[in-house]
């Protein structure tokens, strides 16, 4: 039982496409099932966090270069 539960746990990788195709609204119901049956919530959140600081980071030195950029 353990080892199957290992073979259907998802990498580090299918844990960030999830995350970024949850983010954007389009994942699969497979994929979907496949989290919340095997999946463990302490990877989704962690990599959930990261992305969000990227997209905190990438949205504000966007603003800062388009400030910049004006003159302010």
């Amino acid at each position: 039982m353990a080892e199957e539960e290992k073979s259907n746990a998802p990498s580090l990788w299918d844990v960030t496409k999830s995350v970024l195709a949850a983010g954007l609204g389009v994942q699969s119901r497979k994929n979907y099932e496949r989290d919340f049956t095997s999946g463990k919530p302490w990877q989704y959140i962690i990599i959930g966090l990261i992305g969000v600081g990227l997209f905190i980071a990438i949205v504000i030195s966007v603003v800062m270069i388009v400030l910049s950029m004006a003159g302010v």
